[in-house]
């Protein structure tokens, strides 16, 4: 049963840096593009970032675009997001999920999510 594992939240600062990563299991990671969202208390699920099956093609949330970095390893099963600049406004959970339909802001076109990890940004 293919599982992902979402890694590397955690308390940071205003303007410093986090690195997240998604860890798919079963052996067809590389056929789909992966997306990460992320849902702030009170607020819905919001797209973050998505990237096709190569890591050729990204697309970003503008409120993340020129700060976040979207990127893939398949030989590694694993999806990253390198988040610079951090803001309070970006203290959420990031969840990573499987991309199997083309509308790739909506939650809906993703048919599997990780179990998230926590961002904290303090100002």
């Amino acid at each position: 049963q293919v599982q992902l594992v979402e890694s590397g939240g955690g308390l940071v600062q205003a303007g410093g840096s986090l690195r997240l990563s998604c860890a798919a299991s079963g052996r067809t990671f590389s056929s789909y593009a992966m997306g990460w969202f992320r849902q702030a208390p009170g607020k819905e699920r919001e797209f973050v970032a998505n990237i096709n099956w190569s890591g050729g093609t990204t697309n970003y949330a503008d409120s993340v675009k020129g700060r976040f970095t979207i990127s893939r390893d398949n030989a590694k099963n694993t999806v990253y997001l390198q988040m610079n600049s951090l803001k309070p406004e970006d203290t959420a959970v990031y969840y990573c999920a499987r991309q199997y339909d083309s509308s790739r802001g909506y939650t809906r076109s993703y048919d599997l999510w990780g179990q998230g990890t926590q961002v904290t940004v303090s100002s």
